[in-house]
């Protein structure tokens, strides 16, 4: 298959993939090891979803807009909501930094990652369909309005999308499901809480691997940057609507389903 083709399917992977509960990484991986693509090396995934983090930027400019300027008032919600998102970001970047040799070792394991994926998919989704019957009770609907304590727990939970196929997105939504945040609240909220964590998860990845970069490499991460970019700015809009009317069901029964037959091919290989 065309290199170029390969770059823009990865690419449209990702910017679907990066909102949702699915794990975008995950799907990367599979997309890799199932449909026999080359597989795209752990630099490459990484820094393409600052691509779909762009399109959060784009979409909520305004909102970004005036907590810029309501930090500069000191306006109480705007501090709120900044604590919130660094609170949010801090345990990934302290945990991503010292564990980053093992993470990228797995990603790049061209059997024991596609096997984590394909699994981490069907054990999301099983507890995706538990937290959503068991969290009923809503505290939190708005960033703002969330205690700090519940941002940091949050952030905890988030560091459990290290592992390929558990979904950074998920672990944030249902862990703050879990802590009483609304649906459509914590999924804004995991837009937020991408900026500051894939930009982190990006210098991190372009820093080390700064001597593996050569233009081919450049090009590649570009092209699939934009396509990312373009895919995730048409999702994010339909997933907080989506989320709003159907819950999160659907796509924990899609983890299921697609992780079982990841399992099943990987296992017939």
């Amino acid at each position: 298959m065309n290199d170029l083709i390969i770059i823009i399917l990865l690419g449209i992977v990702e910017g679907v993939t990066e909102f949702l509960p699915v794990s975008s990484t995950g799907h990367l991986i599979l997309a890799g090891a199932l449909l026999g693509l080359p597989q795209a090396d752990a630099t490459f995934d990484i820094v393409i979803q600052l691509g779909a983090i762009l399109a959060v930027v784009v979409l909520f400019w305004g909102r970004f807009m005036k907590v810029a300027q309501g930090l500069l008032a000191r306006d109480p919600a705007a501090i709120r909501f900044t604590r919130n998102v660094l609170l949010g970001f801090l345990p990934s970047a302290v945990v991503g930094a010292i564990a980053y040799k093992s993470i990228k070792a797995v990603l790049e394991a061209p059997v024991i990652g596609p096997m984590v994926v394909a699994i981490a998919l069907i054990v999301g989704g099983v507890l995706i369909l538990v937290i959503e019957r068991l969290a009923k009770t809503i505290k939190t609907r708005s960033v703002e309005d969330m205690p700090w304590r519940t941002a940091l727990v949050i952030g905890v939970v988030q560091c459990l999308s290290m592992i390929p196929g558990v979904s950074r997105s998920g672990a944030t939504i249902m862990g703050a499901l879990t802590l009483g945040v609304d649906r459509e609240t914590a999924a804004e909220y995991s837009f937020f809480l991408a900026i500051p964590t894939m930009l982190g998860a990006t210098t991190l990845a372009l820093y080390k691997g700064r001597f593996e970069l050569g233009n081919a490499h450049l090009t590649a991460i570009a092209i699939g940057f934009v396509v990312s970019f373009l895919v995730a700015l048409a999702v994010i809009r339909w997933f907080v609507s989506f989320v709003g009317k159907h819950g999160f069901a659907p796509f924990a029964w899609y983890r299921i389903i697609a992780g079982s037959i990841a399992l099943i091919a990987l296992l017939a290989h």
